[in-house]
């Protein structure tokens, strides 16, 4: 079927454009990376899913767009990672990637190619603050 549009279905059974296309689009789109992300317990049982996710996240592979990736998958922790409004992190929720603390880097930061690759995840943490 010439000039159909290819889409996927999504959380809600529905189906949208496919990852990195517009409606009408008709030029191929860069490939979806797929991300592992690793969330803390609490949002887990928040959102209802296991230990690790993986979610395709179209290129550039930046800290937004795969908060962006999660908050889309799981509408449920849109405010519980990064604030409603200005999309801050929350303060007690930091943001790990090969070892490496990417809490305060700025939102369109690059994520490093293993994460972009799949081989290695993103990991969600949840600090712990007290005495």
């Amino acid at each position: 079927m010439s000039g159909a549009r290819k889409r996927e279905p999504d959380a809600t059974g529905g189906s949208r454009p496919a990852a990195g296309r517009r409606a009408g689009d008709t030029a191929p789109a860069e490939a979806a990376a797929t991300v592992r992300v690793v969330l803390p317990e609490h949002l887990r049982t928040l959102a209802g899913i296991g230990r690790e996710i993986r979610l395709p996240v179209s290129p550039p592979v930046t800290l937004s767009a795969v908060l962006d990736a999660i908050e889309e998958a799981h509408p449920v922790l849109r405010g519980a990672i990064r604030d409603h409004d200005t999309l801050a992190r929350r303060a007690f929720v930091r943001f790990f990637a090969v070892g490496l603390d990417l809490s305060h880097q700025p939102a369109d930061t690059p994520l490093p190619a293993a994460v972009a690759a799949g081989s290695e995840p993103f990991v969600v943490v949840g600090a712990m603050a007290g005495g």
